[in-house]
């Protein structure tokens, strides 16, 4: 009789296999898991639909006849995985009959399959509780500056030269910006920017973590308020450019190809509420002729900057830097950093 384990008592050389449908390991999921789906959403849907409206045993019935068709290839795929692993540790939504029934099967084969006590639910509420005591004793470093001055190409030479950075945007999948997401994707689900959030806070080395000046609201993620408050008591360096070098981090960030430039051109029209009609066409007129550098530079003097600096006003700087070289102004902040 196999015995379930618990997020927190994980430990050594496992991996995490979600077996719940890919839209549901797509929306969240444990991190680091990766994805061995025992229904595929259509499959999970026509079996919840019949569970709700006809019965639990038809339910059970169309779903042993749906895993049983996989169960060959998905103990295919176990027996590679589990050459590189000393526990593969299986997952549902809440430990419940997916992971249990497919565990037994595995562990009858002779494979060491553990289940997830309670499941993806059950992961949560782990992060949910853990992360705010993870927050409570880290000193946060924010770096405040205007649209392009180069915060986030900050953080990353921070990060490489071993600093402890927390990169909200990142872990959103969204730059926090009107054109947050252009050339990213889909924003990522609040459940996964919360994991994301305390798998980086987990492995720091320090009480001193460097990061960047956020609202509450990264485009449709929030800012968990408790992070946000801690942001505040935290220590605070404004970075400053000219706007020639602003300009060029924006549009070598945004204009990659010719799909950043489609998506751009959708963004636009959220403007609407913020500029005059005239602006908005000339603005699409200036991106159409890929005039970048000037659509930028507008965009930045005529929205971005008014609206980022009645919140920059807020804070007292223990630093400030004009930026002209990342890796320059990335050195004067670590010199800083060590006699602070």
């Amino acid at each position: 009789m196999y015995i379930p384990i618990e997020y927190k008592d994980l430990k050594g050389n496992y991996l995490l296999i979600d077996v719940r449908s890919p839209s549901e390991y797509k929306h969240s999921t444990i991190n680091g898991a990766i994805n061995i789906p025992i229904f595929d959403d259509y499959e999970r849907k026509v079996i919840g639909t019949v569970y709700i409206n006809e019965s639990i045993e038809k339910a059970k019935k169309i779903g042993v006849d749906a895993a049983s068709k996989k169960l060959p290839e998905i103990y295919e795929k176990v027996v590679k995985l589990k050459e590189n692993y000393d526990k593969l540790v299986f997952f549902c939504a809440r430990g419940g009959m997916r992971s249990g029934v497919l565990t037994m099967f595995l562990t009858a084969m002779g494979i060491n399959a553990v289940k997830l006590k309670g499941g993806y639910k059950a992961y949560r509420k782990y992060i949910v509780d853990e992360l705010p005591k993870i927050n409570e004793n880290i000193n946060y470093i924010v770096l405040h500056g205007n649209t392009g001055v180069g915060k986030t190409e900050i953080l990353k030479k921070l990060r490489l030269h071993g600093y402890d950075v927390l990169d909200l945007e990142g872990a959103a999948n969204h730059r926090g910006s009107l054109l947050g997401n252009v050339g990213l994707g889909d924003t990522y689900s609040q459940k996964q920017f919360e994991s994301n959030i305390y798998h980086t806070l987990e492995k720091i080395k320090t009480n001193y973590v460097f990061v960047e000046a956020e609202s509450s609201r990264i485009g449709n993620i929030n800012v968990p308020k408790f992070i946000c408050d801690k942001m505040k008591e935290g220590i605070h360096i404004f970075l400053d450019a000219n706007i020639d070098f602003r300009v060029n981090i924006i549009v070598n960030e945004y204009i990659k190809d010719e799909n950043n430039k489609i998506e751009i051109f959708n963004c636009l029209d959220k403007l609407n509420k913020y500029i005059s009609r005239s602006n908005l066409e000339r603005y699409k007129t200036l991106l159409e002729k890929e005039n970048y550098n000037e659509l930028a530079k507008e965009l930045m003097e005529k929205y971005y900057d008014p609206l980022y600096m009645n919140s920059a006003k807020n804070y007292d700087y223990a630093l400030k830097v004009n930026v002209d070289n990342i890796d320059k102004s990335a050195e004067i902040i670590e010199n800083w950093f060590k006699r602070l």
